[in-house]
Formats: C-alpha cells, structure tokens, sequence
C-alpha cells in the first residue's frame, strides 16, 4: 500500500481546453522525520551529563584518593584507612575543625535570627523604602570577598580590636546576614498578609501572629537561610584570613597551609568526611520536609480525612465557629 503524503494546499490551474486541475503540494511524511522536542531532550541530556561530569567528577576522584595506600594521585597503591587514622591524630585540623564548625554554628544561627527581624521589618516598609532597602542590603552580596575582609580588617584595627575569635565571629556575622535576608524575603512576598490579620481579628496580639502565624509560613525560607550561611561559613578563605589573626584558625586556613607545602592526602579524608555528612544532612532534610506535607498546598485535607474544609494550619490558634 502507497505512503499517505500530507497535503498543505491546493492549487487550481486552467489548462487550454479550459478544464481547472488540482495541484496538490505534498511534504515529507511526519513519521519519517524526528521531532524537534526529541531533539532539543537529546541535546539537553547531553549537557546536563557533561556539566554533572565536570562537577561531579573532582569529588569522586577525591574520595577514591581518600583511600589510596600511596601519597602520588596518579598510582593506586591499594585500599587503606590510613589517611583517616592519620587525620583524627592529627592535633592542628581537629582544632581547626572545632573552631570553624563553632564559628560557623554561632554564626549561622545569629544571622538567620537577624535576618528574619530584618526581613520583617523590611518588608512591613512602604513600597518605595522597601525597594531602597533591598537595594543596600545587595551591595554586600555583589562586592568581592577581598574588599569586604580588607574592609573589615580595617574596621578592628581603626576600634582597636585585638583580631581573634571575637572578630572572625563578627565578620561571619556581618557577611551572612545579607544572604539570610536574601533567603527569607520572598517567603514574606509569597505569603498573604491576610492571614496574619486574620490571626489577630482571631485574638492573637501581633508578637503572637508572627510567631504563631508567620513564622510557620516562612520556615522553609528560615532552614534555606540557616544552611546557607552555614554552608558560606565553613567554606569561607578569604575573609577568614583578614580577620581570624595569628591566634585562631579555620579549617580553610589549615588546608590552605598545608596544600602550600604539598598535597597531603590527610586533606582527601577530611573534604570526604565533610561531603559526606552535608550529603546525608541533605538527604535527611529533604525526606522530613517531604513526610511532613500532608496537606494540598491549597491546604485542603486529603480525601477521607476531615469534612471536606479547609484545613486551619495554625494549631496555636482555635478557629472560630
């Protein structure tokens, strides 16, 4: 049996006798061409393997490294757990370790509490001041790292701060409230500001509302902000190197040491432990936040459960009849 053509259009032509014919335009079969869709999924797979690749990759080499009997990269020297033996030995990356998860802790904690003052404050601003607001609190999320510790650096000598501890908390402070604020703001913009009105035509005095009220609608901005600046926190060289002094040194600075010397394959165990625990942080999170989900985001009940209403989110606050 002949293909089907696809026809597109008909054209009458007069022939001498005065007959009109029919001319049909046929085009390919669409069977035989491949779909631009396919094509454009087949391109994009392909880029996503490659930039996964060219992220991905350095971790695994690092971690099959972590376990390498000997200290060259290029030789594989058999299976051992003696760079791991080594590094909990080791006095100076313990106590570099200790120092910058408690910087990073203290840290994260206090910006992401400045950050929600801040953001509701921000955001309660007129229009025009809230633009302005937003504006400023960018300029320290745009300028270079290197600028804001030598900015800083300056700040504790011009006070007369003696540089340590105090001051590398300060700085990491000052840093990451910027992108707790960044973090937390569009939360407060997706939320309807009928509901804290709401809870206090309910009987809530507004310190009520926006604890019982608000503050449950931007948790997922508050746990992205306090893992961000975390993250920053640990990972952060060069404002640490302006501000920690000769007296306290962070996990980037010790590394940074050593790898000036040569490559220890004590720094292979020790980036493998830290990918692994924020992995599994990760992974835990994600599983609690998504059990967590009972209601539609509509916030009605599921079928089976309840009458049918609306579910009232706030357990603090008793609906009216």
């Amino acid at each position: 049996m002949p293909e089907k053509a696809s026809y597109t259009g008909i054209k009458e032509n007069e022939t001498g006798n005065g007959v009109k014919e029919r001319e049909m335009k046929s085009l390919p079969d669409k069977k035989n061409a491949l779909p631009l869709s396919r094509r454009s999924g087949a391109g994009s797979n392909l880029y996503l393997g490659i930039i996964f690749v060219f992220l991905y990759a350095p971790i695994v080499v690092l971690i099959i490294n972590s376990f390498n009997a000997a200290k060259s990269r290029a030789v594989w020297g058999g299976f051992t757990l003696e760079w791991y033996r080594k590094l909990f030995e080791n006095a100076d990356i313990i106590d570099a370790l200790r120092t910058t998860i408690i910087v990073a802790i203290l840290s994260a904690v206090i910006a992401t509490l400045a950050g929600v003052l801040s953001s509701v404050g921000i955001y309660a601003l007129p229009r025009r001041w809230r633009k302005i607001m937003m504006q400023i609190t960018n300029i320290p999320n745009i300028t270079p790292d290197l600028v804001t510790g030598i900015s800083l650096m300056l700040l504790f000598y011009f006070m007369r701060v003696q540089t340590g501890f105090v001051t590398l908390l300060l700085a990491h402070i000052a840093f990451n409230i910027p992108f707790a604020i960044l973090s937390i703001m569009p939360k407060l913009r997706q939320m309807d500001m009928s509901l804290y009105e709401a809870a206090q035509d309910l009987g809530c005095t507004p310190a009520q509302a926006v604890r019982k009220v608000m503050i449950p609608e931007i948790r997922p901005g508050i746990i992205t902000a306090f893992i961000l600046t975390l993250t920053l926190s640990i990972d952060d060289f060069v404002i640490s190197y302006f501000t920690a002094g000769n007296q306290v040194t962070t996990l980037a600075l010790t590394i940074y040491s050593m790898a000036r010397k040569s490559v220890n394959p004590q720094i292979n165990a020790l980036s493998t432990l830290m990918f692994v625990t924020v992995f599994f942080l990760l992974v835990i999170i994600n599983i609690r936040t998504s059990s967590k989900k009972k209601t539609t985001p509509n916030g009605i009940l599921p079928a089976g459960k309840g009458n049918g209403r609306r579910a009232f989110p706030w357990p603090g606050i008793k609906q009216m009849k």
